[in-house]
Protein backbone atom coordinates (compact mmCIF):
# COMPACT_ATOMS: atom_id res chain seq x y z
CA UNK A 1 0.00 0.00 0.00
CA UNK A 2 1.41 3.40 -0.96
CA UNK A 3 1.50 6.13 1.67
CA UNK A 4 -2.05 7.13 2.55
CA UNK A 5 -3.50 10.11 4.40
CA UNK A 6 -6.04 9.70 7.18
CA UNK A 7 -7.94 12.73 8.47
CA UNK A 8 -9.63 12.67 11.86
CA UNK A 9 -12.33 15.25 12.61
CA UNK A 10 -13.78 16.34 15.91
CA UNK A 11 -15.27 19.50 17.36
CA UNK A 12 -11.99 21.40 17.73
CA UNK A 13 -9.32 18.93 16.61
CA UNK A 14 -7.79 18.87 20.10
CA UNK A 15 -8.90 15.63 21.73
CA UNK A 16 -8.51 13.81 18.45
CA UNK A 17 -4.86 14.90 18.32
CA UNK A 18 -4.18 12.53 21.21
CA UNK A 19 -5.62 9.66 19.19
CA UNK A 20 -3.57 10.72 16.15
CA UNK A 21 -0.38 10.35 18.20
CA UNK A 22 -1.41 6.85 19.33
CA UNK A 23 -2.23 5.91 15.73
CA UNK A 24 1.14 7.19 14.51
CA UNK A 25 2.94 5.08 17.13
CA UNK A 26 0.92 2.02 16.08
CA UNK A 27 1.71 2.70 12.40
CA UNK A 28 5.43 3.03 13.14
CA UNK A 29 5.41 -0.22 15.13
CA UNK A 30 3.63 -2.03 12.29
CA UNK A 31 5.78 -0.50 9.54
CA UNK A 32 2.77 1.20 7.92
CA UNK A 33 3.55 4.38 6.01
CA UNK A 34 0.68 6.74 6.65
CA UNK A 35 0.10 10.44 7.20
CA UNK A 36 -2.43 11.04 9.99
CA UNK A 37 -3.71 14.43 11.14
CA UNK A 38 -6.61 15.94 13.05
CA UNK A 39 -8.79 18.89 12.21
CA UNK A 40 -11.98 20.47 13.44
CA UNK A 41 -15.19 19.94 11.51
CA UNK A 42 -15.05 23.64 10.64
CA UNK A 43 -11.80 22.89 8.77
CA UNK A 44 -13.25 19.88 6.93
CA UNK A 45 -13.93 21.66 3.62
CA UNK A 46 -10.52 23.31 3.45
CA UNK A 47 -8.66 20.07 4.19
CA UNK A 48 -10.69 18.01 1.70
CA UNK A 49 -10.17 20.62 -1.01
CA UNK A 50 -6.46 21.20 -0.40
CA UNK A 51 -5.07 17.70 0.29
CA UNK A 52 -5.39 14.20 -1.07
CA UNK A 53 -7.30 12.47 1.73
CA UNK A 54 -7.71 8.70 1.58
CA UNK A 55 -9.90 8.18 4.65
CA UNK A 56 -11.95 10.33 7.04
CA UNK A 57 -12.65 9.28 10.61
CA UNK A 58 -15.07 11.24 12.77
CA UNK A 59 -14.87 11.54 16.53
CA UNK A 60 -18.01 10.19 18.20
CA UNK A 61 -18.90 13.67 19.45
CA UNK A 62 -19.58 14.75 15.84
CA UNK A 63 -21.31 11.56 14.69
CA UNK A 64 -24.48 13.60 14.17
CA UNK A 65 -22.68 15.30 11.25
CA UNK A 66 -21.85 12.06 9.43
CA UNK A 67 -24.42 12.47 6.64
CA UNK A 68 -23.65 16.16 6.13
CA UNK A 69 -19.91 15.50 5.84
CA UNK A 70 -20.48 12.49 3.60
CA UNK A 71 -22.54 14.76 1.32
CA UNK A 72 -19.64 17.23 1.21
CA UNK A 73 -17.41 14.45 -0.11
CA UNK A 74 -19.78 14.17 -3.05
CA UNK A 75 -18.66 11.57 -5.56
CA UNK A 76 -15.07 11.47 -4.27
CA UNK A 77 -14.06 7.94 -3.41
CA UNK A 78 -13.13 8.73 0.20
CA UNK A 79 -14.42 6.36 2.88
CA UNK A 80 -15.83 8.01 6.00
CA UNK A 81 -16.63 6.32 9.32
CA UNK A 82 -17.40 7.34 12.88
CA UNK A 83 -14.86 6.06 15.42
CA UNK A 84 -16.52 3.85 18.03
CA UNK A 85 -17.09 5.52 21.39
CA UNK A 86 -15.18 2.71 23.16
CA UNK A 87 -12.09 2.95 20.93
CA UNK A 88 -12.12 6.73 21.11
CA UNK A 89 -12.54 6.78 24.88
CA UNK A 90 -9.72 4.27 25.34
CA UNK A 91 -7.58 6.12 22.76
CA UNK A 92 -7.03 2.74 21.07
CA UNK A 93 -4.78 3.97 18.27
CA UNK A 94 -3.92 0.47 17.12
CA UNK A 95 -7.54 -0.57 16.58
CA UNK A 96 -8.59 2.71 14.97
CA UNK A 97 -5.59 2.52 12.62
CA UNK A 98 -6.47 -1.07 11.69
CA UNK A 99 -10.04 -0.03 10.83
CA UNK A 100 -8.80 2.91 8.75
CA UNK A 101 -6.40 0.69 6.81
CA UNK A 102 -9.24 -1.77 6.14
CA UNK A 103 -11.45 1.08 4.90
CA UNK A 104 -8.78 2.17 2.42
CA UNK A 105 -8.31 -1.28 0.86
Amino acid sequence: MSKKTIMLCCVAGMSTSLLVNKMKKAADAAGIEVNIFATSVSGFDEEINSKKIDCVLLGPQVSYMENELRDKLGNQDIPLRVISMADYGMMNGQKVLKEAVELMQ
